[in-house]
């Protein structure tokens, strides 16, 4: 395994061009995210390898769509309640914040809600699925949000065939468009353009999760230790707790 610095691409195309053509040209597929950078790296680098979108990357797109919505929600009831707070001390009174049934204000609940919206409901907890209830029938944007981006987990999910999977696709780009969301459709415009190499991933069902995986591990190392001072110390280090 050889590490490059850097992400340029023609640093990158030099550093990989050094190995052997024949082996280079002996890659089928390669797994990548939807970088233009990353697609020219793999294009020139292995020109017979089939390039495939990770799933990742694309389900990525939706549930970052979705939590816009929810932070937008968030963001109009926190001014809410500011105001509300400045009306009752002009009126020398106390503001008492009103309560849902499960304890949380409304601005609570947008907060709270973050991490149930990233879940299937299979596996919410008991006060997930309470908060999740509140949560839709305040803001029915959010349930319809929230179904579009399980229905394209679904897809992945369920699919091994690459012609049934581009006609679900369909039906879903169908819904996005329906639902007038800006940020989804722009997550779709995004999908669009990577159709062909999201496809691909319905004929092996390649990802490269283990390496997603991987380098949140080293993140949050990085992150634990604020930083790097001396890169060889923190790669023996890495080498000593991973390899």
């Amino acid at each position: 395994m050889a590490i490059v610095a850097g992400t340029k691409t023609e640093h990158v195309i030099e550093q990989v061009s050094k190995i052997d053509l024949k082996k280079r040209q002996a890659v089928i597929e390669i797994t990548l995210d939807m970088a233009n950078s990353m697609k020219l790296i793999a294009k020139k680098c292995f020109p017979k390898a089939i390039q495939v979108t990770d799933r990742f990357h694309v389900q990525k797109l939706a549930l970052e769509a979705l939590q816009e919505i929810r932070i937008k929600y968030r963001w109009e009831a926190m001014d809410r309640e500011n105001q509300a707070i400045l009306n009752a001390k002009s009126e020398n009174k106390t503001y008492t914040p009103e309560l849902l049934n499960n304890g949380d204000t409304v601005k609570q609940l947008l907060a709270r809600s973050r991490y149930l919206l990233y879940k299937s409901k299979e596996k919410w907890t008991n006060s997930q699925v309470e908060r999740a209830q509140l949560l839709f029938e305040i803001y029915p944007d959010l349930k319809t949000a929230y179904i579009l981006s399980q229905q394209l987990r679904a897809i992945y999910n369920s699919n091994n065939d690459k012609n049934v999977a581009m006609l679900k696709l369909a039906h879903w780009y169908r819904k996005v468009e329906e639902s007038g969301f800006k940020n989804f459709n722009i997550a779709l415009n995004t999908i669009t353009i990577n159709y062909q190499s999201i496809l691909n991933y319905f004929d092996n069902r390649s990802t490269n999760a283990s390496a997603e995986s991987f380098n949140a591990k080293i993140k949050a190392f990085r992150s634990q230790f604020r930083g790097v001072r001396k890169i060889d110390f923190y790669l023996f280090r890495l080498s000593n707790l991973f390899a």
